[in-house]
């Protein structure tokens, strides 16, 4: 198949791929600008009139807004981000950016986080209005910078100085939801109706500095490597919220198990088994080290940064047992904080996801599902506006899909991509 043949939804995701807007955090970004400017050429060639923002140098955000049919219903905010986190090409089976489509999947950084989804609301859109038609209510579509720093640098910035973007708005859907898992060789899909608290601290040694051949009993490294060691060896309890409970419940009725001990329960979703599990419970993972200039010279400083990712309203709790567990002499930096959420399995919108997950793929239970990171969504919050995880993709049972959420050779099937589209399409058509 060449690539014109390939599906629109197929071209557009592989063209934002070949933009690298890779997201360093901290402000190192190549910036999203080039995508951006893709995304509102894409818009005005559908005859909208998309609006830009950019508060920082090429770190650009994009919106448009498409009149419903009945425009005295709440608009619904379908948003995506632009941003990737880095690839590095080495690791990689293919160019990372080069949206390579090969043995029926697209390839690239961004093809599952999430420039996947950014394809399917575009050419879902462009459905509707093609046709001649509209969206049941009024949807203002954005495109947000910087997501994969926390949104500190994008929808952040929005929701404070753009407000009016969002008029009349109410719900939101976006990433990380409404795909399919295999349980015990039966499809489920799920929808997510919360995300986990996400709260990256930065850990500081301090201790004397000296050189490197010297007896030396206050040594920075060691202090840091004590720390973190003991931080990325917790474990920590399972702690359930009403949504994990349903999602057990769902998990439950689809393999006859008990709900008795969590993990096992998860490990029968097979490849969403970590993905899962890491909802039931704080997480801390040490994710990068700095220390030392010279081989043969003791620092007088070492740092390190821990993803720290934690049930909605036990932040405060958490963050003080951490202290309690590096020690009094290790200082705590907090670097971005942002809040977590839960939503209840119900209403019209949710009962509108899962009826268009049954339209095009009967009889398959739909469960709800709280989402160990976080979205875009949790900015939106600050507004009123409630969020949902809502990208729909039937995949394949062998496919670890959440696996490839910031990993090595980020793929995505063209099948799942085209119907994601057409359930988003009919969403959109609908609700």
């Amino acid at each position: 198949m060449s690539q014109q043949q390939h599906p629109e939804v197929v071209r557009i995701a592989r063209d934002l791929i070949r933009f690298d807007t890779s997201n360093f955090g901290g402000g190192k970004a190549e910036g999203e600008r080039e995508a951006a400017e893709y995304v509102g050429a894409y818009l005005e060639g559908l005859g909208l009139a998309p609006e830009y923002y950019e508060p920082i140098p090429r770190r650009t955000n994009v919106m448009a807004r498409v009149p419903g049919r009945d425009s005295s219903k709440p608009a619904l905010v379908v948003h995506g981000h632009l941003d990737v986190v880095p690839a590095m090409a080495e690791d990689w089976s293919v160019d990372p950016f080069a949206g390579e489509v090969r043995d029926g999947m697209l390839w690239g950084r961004g093809a599952v986080d999430m420039k996947n989804m950014d394809a399917m609301i575009l050419t879902s859109v462009a459905d509707i209005l093609r046709a001649g038609e509209q969206p049941e209510r009024d949807l203002v579509l954005a495109f947000f910078a910087d997501e994969e720093n926390g949104g500190v640098e994008g929808s952040a910035l929005v929701v404070k100085d753009r407000p009016d973007w969002f008029a009349g708005a109410t719900e939101a859907i976006s990433e990380v939801g409404g795909y399919s898992i295999t349980v015990d060789e039966r499809r489920a899909y799920l929808l997510q109706v919360g995300e986990k608290a996400l709260i990256w601290i930065r850990l500081v040694a301090k201790g004397r500095a000296g050189h490197g051949s010297r007896l030396h009993e206050d040594n920075a490294v060691v202090k840091l490597a004590e720390a973190v060691t003991a931080i990325g060896r917790t474990r920590w309890p399972i702690r359930l919220t009403s949504t994990t409970r349903a999602l057990l419940q769902g998990l439950s009725d689809l393999t006859g198990r008990s709900m008795d001990d969590p993990d096992a329960l998860a490990a029968a979703s097979g490849p969403a088994e970590a993905f899962l599990r890491s909802t039931f419970r704080t997480t801390t993972n040490p994710t990068a080290l700095t220390a030392g200039y010279k081989h043969n010279v003791i620092p007088e400083r070492a740092e390190a940064l821990i993803d720290v990712r934690v049930l909605p309203g036990t932040e405060d709790d958490v963050l003080a047992e951490l202290q309690q567990i590096v020690g009094d002499d290790i200082i705590i930096e907090t670097v971005v904080r942002d809040i977590g959420m839960e939503t209840p399995f119900e209403g019209d919108l949710v009962d509108s996801m899962v009826q268009a997950l049954g339209r095009h793929d009967p009889g398959v239970p739909v469960i709800p599902y709280l989402l160990g990171a976080g979205t875009d969504n949790k900015a939106l919050l600050t507004l009123g506006i409630t969020g949902y995880g809502f990208a729909p993709l039937r995949l394949p049972a062998d496919l670890d899909f959440t696996g490839m959420f910031h990993g090595v050779d980020e793929r995505v099937p063209v099948e799942s991509l085209v119907f994601g589209q057409r359930v988003l399409t009919d969403l959109l058509r609908t609700y």
